[in-house]
């Protein structure tokens, strides 16, 4: 079973970087860019939370609110967030469990070795609470250009 547009966003709630619990069905009214990725701190995921970072006020304009999600700690998070001054919210998913519910929690190969982890993955979520498209084609440093095009588009 896979998540796909037209359908409700499976609801969660997580704590942020600030451990302040965030719901996602108290987002509706705006929409969400829901992106998964594997962990804070590493030099892919950093590249894509700064280009969101820097896109921040083109989002704003658009009304998209940013959640990443990741299987980090409240305090890596929050550290992430200091040392690259992020200005959106980070999400942790320690049990992996909204992973899970994204489908996004999956066998990974990588130089030989399996493992289970996140594939990078981003729901944009719409005002009603629905998936209006799924990203999953894009380069870490592309990611913000490809969802910016898409919200441009419409």
């Amino acid at each position: 079973m896979t998540i796909e547009v037209g359908q409700v966003a499976p609801d969660f709630t997580l704590l942020d970087q600030n451990s302040n619990p965030v719901t996602l069905s108290e987002l509706k009214g705006k929409k969400a860019l829901v992106y998964f990725y594997p962990r804070a701190s590493t030099p892919g995921c950093t590249v894509q939370a700064q280009g969101l970072r820097d896109s921040k006020a083109e989002l704003d304009a658009l009304n998209v609110i940013v959640l990443g999600i990741s299987p980090d700690t409240p305090k890596k998070l929050t550290n992430f967030t200091n040392k690259q001054e992020l200005n959106f919210t980070l999400l942790a998913d320690e049990d992996h469990a909204v992973c899970e519910k994204y489908h996004v929690w999956q066998l990974k190969k990588f130089m030989g070795r399996e493992n289970m982890g996140v594939v990078r993955t981003s729901f944009l979520v719409d005002e009603q609470g629905n998936i209006e498209h799924i990203f999953n084609k894009f380069k870490t440093k592309d990611h913000h250009e490809v969802v910016l095009d898409y919200l441009k588009s419409k």
